[in-house]
């Protein structure tokens, strides 16, 4: 150590702000920094007032306030974090002006608490919500709200700054640019909240936040706070290189329980304080607590780093030979895909019931007719059915063709859904259609609840990410739905392109009727570079013609179509027009598209066949 941390850290007192940022690194460089730990959650235990909002309490019991940032700075804490967390107007429902003045009324305490004590001050800043009661707020309110928190810390010397607590980097760049501009010798703090599964609630995982946040000059330094306790946050950085960057480890106490219905954490200070010693050695430079913390937590923690000599995380890891694993078969459909061949895709409907033996007879003629892969429905309509990923892998295990269960967002949460993709991958299923998924009809919404945690594109960021991570050695190709028959084409077209920069490859259209819609699918395709497959839904009688052109949305009929039947006609004589009707529409999109997805209609496969056979036989196939 060349200074006493004293010394070092009251150079910012004799110096001034501007030396904020090279006295906080010269401290890093040879100390550990410990933080206060939580502020919510203890303020809740001192006060027996369960809120989320202590922020409040700046200008309405300011004194407990002051008296918990003591308590820490006592503990030893070297740094301690204005009470400003959720200090926002769309969070507090404040004005500007009420907002104010209690980023004001925070960081005056913080100051008197420290009075002229060694400790670093932080403004501490929360993320600002995207939603307020189900509406949407616009990117550029959320970082003017930003930027206004930040214009009052800096008007009242804040030369730290701590953002934390965030799910992704997305404003980090131009707000820490736009710190540094302002006070280029600042010191920014970025820090995000992992799951036990190591990843953000939008999905990112650990190692990517670290890469994305290292291509940010202005943060100074990074980490993890809240959402899990320490055991869990050691599990998630462990594999991370944390060389070459100032870390911060911030985890929780633990998990909490509900008691009396108020959230209780375990009193462990000793546990804590060990597991932190692990965090520390994993090159942590930046320590201390979040959620259900005390100082007693961080009290315990400076004893530990005081006893305990740091342990070096760079020592040589020992080469192990990886064992022989056999390569798993290449997924033939995208391989198709790739190459540019035209493919043919049919849907199947699980059954309501657990005989699957006609849905895989019918796999199995379907696949003697050259068809690439077929796709398993997630419940349409709402009604229960065997789940697609079950059946999609017992298709592939005894018909020995590709399959692609749906997948869709309304009926399980992100444990769920999770859950759903780790059993689906190790039936060795690669292939996957990404929707949203029917409503549940109005007259059973009050007993059975939509989820919906999840819309389409924000389940693709999220299976997408874990292709990166969980799913690396061979990641799920991902698909879309796309609707060719809206009214607003453009505003479609552009949540195709959000769908492929959240991670789609190719698209299944809704079945295909009108010539407009062919014209749409045509310049769908010279706008993007994914890979488009044609709907085509057979009809299979006059009556059904008419009530998909009536009751189903986004299905639109032309009459020339329905007036080929006659409610008279036999089942096979309007079968018969079906096929005919199917063909004619093939052979107007085969050019068009990249190929061909058929949805078996009241689980008729000898129709798909026939319709195979009369129109896409592979000497028949053209690719684009």
């Amino acid at each position: 150590m060349t200074l006493p941390d004293c010394c070092i850290i009251m150079q910012i007192m004799i110096k001034g702000c501007k030396e904020a940022n090279s006295v906080l690194k010269q401290y890093l460089g040879d100390n550990i920094l410990i933080t206060d730990g939580a502020m919510g959650t203890y303020y809740s235990h001192l006060t027996g007032v369960h809120t989320t909002l202590s922020e409040l309490a700046n200008i309405e019991n300011p004194q407990i306030i002051k008296e918990i940032h003591q308590q820490y700075i006592d503990a030893g804490a070297r740094l301690i974090r204005t009470n400003t967390f959720s200090t926002n107007s769309y969070t507090l429902k404040r004005t500007r002006e009420e907002v104010g003045v209690l980023l004001t009324a925070g960081y005056d305490i913080a100051k008197t608490s420290v009075g002229s004590k060694d400790v670093f001050i932080a403004a501490d800043i929360g993320p600002i919500p995207e939603m307020i009661e189900g509406k949407a707020i616009e990117k550029a309110a959320i970082y003017d709200e930003y930027l206004f928190i930040i214009d009052t810390f800096l008007k009242l010397g804040a030369d730290i700054f701590v953002f934390e607590t965030f799910s992704s980097t997305e404003y980090l760049k131009a707000l820490s640019e736009y710190i540094k501009s302002s006070n280029p010798d600042s010191f920014v703090l970025a820090q995000f909240a992992l799951n036990a599964e190591g990843y953000t609630r939008k999905g990112i995982s650990a190692r990517r936040i670290q890469e994305q946040v290292k291509q940010i000059p202005s943060v100074d330094a990074y980490g993890f706070n809240c959402g899990v306790g320490p055991a869990h946050l050691y599990k998630s950085v462990k594999e991370l290189d944390l060389s070459g960057g100032t870390v911060s480890i911030l985890p929780n106490s633990g998990y909490p329980i509900i008691v009396n219905e108020r959230t209780v954490y375990t009193e462990n200070p000793e546990y804590f304080a060990d597991r932190l010693m692990d965090l520390r050695d994993l090159g942590a430079k930046i320590i201390g607590g979040c959620c259900g913390t005390t100082p007693l937590h961080i009290s315990m923690l400076a004893r530990r780093l005081d006893s305990s000599p740091s342990r070096s995380a760079a020592a040589p890891k020992i080469a192990v030979e990886e064992p022989y694993t056999p390569k798993p078969p290449p997924n033939s459909f995208a391989h198709k895909l790739n190459k540019g061949e035209f493919v043919i895709a049919v849907e199947l409907n699980p059954p309501f019931s657990t005989d699957l033996d006609k849905v895989l007879e019918g796999a199995g003629e379907l696949k003697d007719r050259g068809v690439d892969i077929l796709t398993v429905a997630d419940s349409p309509m709402a009604r229960s059915r065997i789940d697609s990923g079950m059946v999609a892998a017992k298709i592939k295990r005894e018909a020995g063709i590709e399959t692609m269960p749906h997948l869709c967002c309304r009926d399980r949460n992100v444990i769920a859904i999770k859950s759903w993709l780790l059993g689906t991958y190790i039936e060795g299923i690669r292939n996957l259609l990404v929707i949203t998924g029917d409503p549940v009809p109005s007259p059973e919404r009050n007993d059975i609840k939509s989820v919906f945690n999840l819309n389409s594109i924000r389940l693709l960021e999220m299976i997408a990410e874990m292709n990166r991570e969980v799913f690396a050695q061979e990641p799920f190709l991902l698909g879309g739905a796309l609707n060719l028959n809206v009214l607003n084409k453009d505003v479609e077209l552009r949540r195709m392109e959000q769908k492929i920069e959240s991670g789609a490859r190719f698209f299944l259209t809704q079945p295909v009727f009108l010539d407009s819609t062919i014209e749409y699918l045509r310049k769908a395709k010279q706008k993007t570079d994914a890979k488009i497959l044609a709907g085509i839904i057979p009809l299979v009688s006059y009556r059904n013609a008419v009530f998909l052109n009536n009751e189903i949305a986004g299905i639109d009929i032309p009459d020339k179509y329905i007036k080929r039947f006659s409610p008279n006609m036999s089942r096979q004589e309007a079968e018969d027009v079906g096929v005919e009707i199917a063909v004619d529409i093939i052979n107007k999109v085969k050019g068009q598209a990249d190929g061909i997805y058929l949805i078996t209609p009241f689980n008729r496969t000898g129709m798909i066949a026939r319709i195979i056979d009369k129109s896409l036989r592979p000497a028949e196939r053209s690719p684009l």
